[in-house]
């Protein structure tokens, strides 16, 4: 399967994603922080210490392994400490579907194929979007908006997910779509990283910090090729 990352995190505990995000980006001096490679595990009520590395518990975290560490909170998070419900989970599921029938699939097209492509009602999301350091009349804004309304719809459902982390619209439209503090809409940064760059996406804030691209042609050609690689930035530098 797909190793998990830091950047999973956020989908499944967004404060703690935070906190990670918080050790990556200072030194662990200046935020006062000692750690050791362990995580504390719960089961059943009782409150045990799981070594991520041999004897992890009495190995301290420096800034030089601190990236180390993360991963390895991360995947035991994620993976090996809650095994025994991943496994009992994918008996499961293989019993409905086979392995052999999904296995071609990666998870944004697998997620489509069980939700199916979404209805996006562009004039809503248009509607319930913030800028920042734009303006909704600035030229670049007008080609941006020109590019999104000439995707297709299985485009515009990698936009959704490229943006948000997800391909499902809100049951209540745009107006009320989730970021990882709660309420949080759709919002356009503008991007200084230059117009050769691709556009980048901070999911946990429903972000987009866009270039400044010289023409509609280079936005939508940009826009496209981010969508579809996956190019996801989140600000741990």
């Amino acid at each position: 399967g797909i190793p998990v990352t830091v950047e999973d995190m956020e989908a499944i505990d967004p404060e703690y994603f935070k906190n990670l995000k918080q050790i990556l980006s200072h030194n662990l001096d200046d935020i006062g922080l000692e750690l050791n490679f362990s995580s504390l595990s719960h089961e059943f009520g009782i409150e045990k210490i799981v070594d991520l590395i041999p004897d992890g518990r009495n190995i301290n975290v420096t800034d030089e392994t601190k990236y180390e560490y993360v991963t390895l909170v991360c995947r035991h998070r994620m993976t090996s400490g809650i095994h025994k419900q991943i496994d009992s989970f994918l008996e499961g599921f293989y019993d409905l579907v086979p392995p052999e029938l999904i296995s071609i699939f990666n998870e944004k097209e697998l997620e489509l194929l069980i939700s199916g492509l979404p209805d996006i009602d562009l004039n809503d999301l248009m509607l319930n979007t913030e800028y920042v350091t734009y303006k909704s009349s600035d030229q670049q804004i007008e080609w941006f908006w020109n590019a999104i309304k000439s995707l297709n719809r299985e485009e515009l459902a990698l936009f959704l997910q490229f943006v948000t982390g997800s391909s499902k619209v809100p049951i209540e439209g745009f107006t009320d779509l989730q970021g990882m503090r709660g309420p949080q809409k759709f919002n356009i940064h503008k991007s200084y990283s230059g117009k050769h760059n691709l556009p980048a996406s901070h999911t946990c804030f429903n972000q987009l910090d866009l270039p400044e691209y010289e023409s509609e042609e280079q936005t939508r050609e940009k826009l496209l090729l981010a969508i579809k690689e996956g190019a996801t930035g989140f600000g741990f530098g």
